[in-house]
């Protein structure tokens, strides 16, 4: 993943995401442009899930009250 990719936020990298399905949805792109596109937004669909995995790790350690919880990961 490029520099540049990991240091979007996951609003930005998902926003981006967002544009590149929308260009390859339009038709308008050679063989080439549309391989190269779904490349960068793989790698932008996953530094996503990265983000949310990660998300997901921090809230379940809290526990109701607030108290962080420690996990055997």
């Amino acid at each position: 993943m490029s520099e540049e990719a990991q240091k979007l936020s996951f609003e930005d990298a998902l926003a981006e995401l967002e544009k590149i399905v929308a260009e390859l949805e339009s038709g308008d792109l050679t063989l080439e442009a549309s391989l190269d596109l779904f490349e960068k937004g793989q790698k932008l669909a996953q530094q996503c899930n990265v983000q949310l995995e990660t998300a997901v790790l921090r809230i379940e350690q809290l526990t109701s009250d607030g108290e962080i919880v420690e996990l055997d990961l």
